[in-house]
């Protein structure tokens, strides 16, 4: 069994910042992906960003591109999504996914709450 535990989610005011984080556990689980989506209320989920390993390469979706970074941290099955200048339209549930192949995201954390104030 594979969990999945987000952390970090919040109120802040527009413009401000907050830092997600996310770690997977299990006894022989390896990430191989792990990546941030969000759902706002009647709104489907939507990709955000991307974490591949060995190599560490990224993506982000448009409309964060250059106000957030996803990351490794330094133990393995973690990452973290750091949120700059974040906007009223940034609010949403996030979701942490997690997958022992490169392709496809198999586990799932129950989210955390993100609402940024105008």
């Amino acid at each position: 069994q594979v969990q999945v535990a987000e952390s970090g989610g919040g109120l802040v005011q527009a413009g401000g910042s907050l830092r997600l984080s996310c770690a997977a556990s299990g006894r022989f689980f390896s990430s191989a992906l792990m990546g941030w989506f969000r759902q706002a209320p009647g709104k489907e989920r939507e990709f955000v960003a991307s974490i591949r390993w060995p190599d560490g390469s990224t993506n982000y979706a448009d409309i964060v591109k250059g106000r957030f970074t996803i990351s490794t941290d330094n133990a393995k099955n973690s990452a973290s999504l750091q949120m700059n200048d974040l906007k009223p339209e940034d609010t949403a549930i996030y979701y942490c996914g997690t997958g022992r192949t490169r392709v496809r995201y198999t586990y799932w954390g129950q989210g955390t709450q993100v609402t940024v104030s105008s």
